[in-house]
């Protein structure tokens, strides 16, 4: 088996060369999954597309008349752990060697409001399906003697983050996880890259509920995070991501995650605001 990283030691080979034919990337349907997968496609790479959303037919369809590759799509929930196992079986017959696990989604607001449901299906979709997956995977990357796992963490993971706690917390688990994977499985020969992005410009604000001012393309994170893979254990992409980071790094955690909690009170106003209108309507006299 290879002792050193397929991607470190072989800078100028393309994905396709360092991990294989295939590549598995969930949260395919939109946002920074999507991008990946068209990056991914650009360089060759067969690609098996996982998510919920009814467009990943259309995308694989488009991927691989633009690109010649072959592409299987997965239509799966992952938050139900049934549907990650069977996604693992439906790839049993391929030589994937890369797994980018982009499937997730936040919430937003104080943590005592929230809707206990919707935090569990988040804890199962970020976190425990994540894991599955890079067990599965992991296992069968070791096996062959190579392989890389992107896992997408966050930066509001690197702090508890005032009114979105439990989503901050889901994304600490992504980046430890990471962090300890990337040693363990070095040896292997398996990469392993946490991405830590600031602010992104895709679907999530609208499902968190949360409104954006300044925030990255999912383009720059996208290719950040491959060039990334096989040469570093996190990744912060984009110039926004780094500013943020390199601004909070030197400060004690509770002032970290008190500075946070004042950019998503900033991005979550509209909910207080909402809120009190609501209020007042209920306390009007009939």
């Amino acid at each position: 088996m290879s002792t050193s990283s397929p991607r470190s030691s072989l800078l100028r080979k393309s994905l396709r060369d360092c991990y294989g034919p295939w590549a598995v990337v969930t949260g395919a349907s939109s946002g920074i999954g999507q991008t990946i997968a068209s990056e991914l496609a650009r360089e060759g790479l067969n690609l098996v597309l996982v998510a919920r959303g009814e467009t990943l037919g259309a995308l694989g369809d488009t991927l691989k008349a633009g690109h010649g590759i072959a592409v299987r799509v997965l239509t799966a929930d992952l938050s139900d752990p049934a549907q990650v196992d069977a996604v693992s079986a439906d790839c049993a017959d391929l030589d994937i060697g890369l797994l980018v696990a982009a499937a997730g989604f936040g919430t937003s607001g104080p943590f005592l409001r929230a809707d206990s449901v919707q935090e569990c299906a988040m804890l199962d979709l970020n976190c425990r399906a994540l894991m599955l997956q890079a067990h599965h995977f992991g296992r069968r990357f070791a096996a062959r003697g190579r392989g890389g796992i992107v896992l997408m963490a966050s930066l509001v993971g690197f702090q508890g983050t005032l009114l979105a706690a439990h989503y901050a917390a889901t994304k600490a688990y992504v980046q430890t996880l990471a962090e300890g994977l990337r040693v363990e499985l070095a040896g292997s020969g398996v990469d392993v890259l946490a991405s830590a992005p600031g602010p992104v410009r895709t679907g999530f604000a609208a499902r968190a509920d949360m409104r954006m001012g300044a925030a990255l393309s999912p383009q720059t994170v996208a290719r950040a995070t491959l060039a990334a893979l096989g040469r570093r254990t996190t990744v912060l992409p984009g110039a926004l991501t780094k500013l943020l980071a390199y601004s909070l790094a030197p400060l004690p955690r509770p002032l970290r995650a008190r500075i946070m909690g004042r950019v998503m009170a900033g991005m979550t106003k509209h909910q207080h605001e909402q809120n009190t209108s609501e209020a007042r309507t209920e306390a009007k006299p009939a």
